[in-house]
């Protein structure tokens, strides 16, 4: 073969065209590296510190997630699929959910002064 040239297949009808790989991606759940309660605790605290609504409860969303949103539901007595709209990052809970859902969770939430 001489060099810089590609070789050429011998028998056309014998080259098979290649499918392109697809792939699928499924959107990033943070619930599934919540398996320690101190990465919930740190999630919460850091969403908690933004200050953002929507943060908090996307947090408080995904640590229900982790735990098992249907037995907090049980647990607080709430819709589960309210729960899940309430607690994603467009959603707005009542202090009452809020606070439900902390308890069921096994959080304990605490006031201090701003440094």
């Amino acid at each position: 073969m001489e060099t810089g040239k590609l070789p050429v297949a011998r028998n056309p009808r014998r080259v098979r065209s290649v499918r392109p790989v697809t792939t699928e991606h499924s959107p990033y759940d943070p619930a599934a590296n919540l398996d320690t309660e101190e990465r919930m605790v740190a999630l919460l605290e850091a969403a908690l510190e933004d200050g953002h609504p929507q943060v908090i409860a996307a947090a408080l969303g995904a640590i229900a997630r982790a735990q098992g949103m249907a037995r907090i539901a049980k647990e607080t007595g709430l819709n589960q699929k309210s729960l899940y709209r309430a607690l994603s990052g467009e959603g707005n809970p009542e202090l009452e959910t809020f606070i439900k859902v902390v308890r069921a969770l096994g959080l304990h939430l605490h006031a201090s002064v701003m440094a």
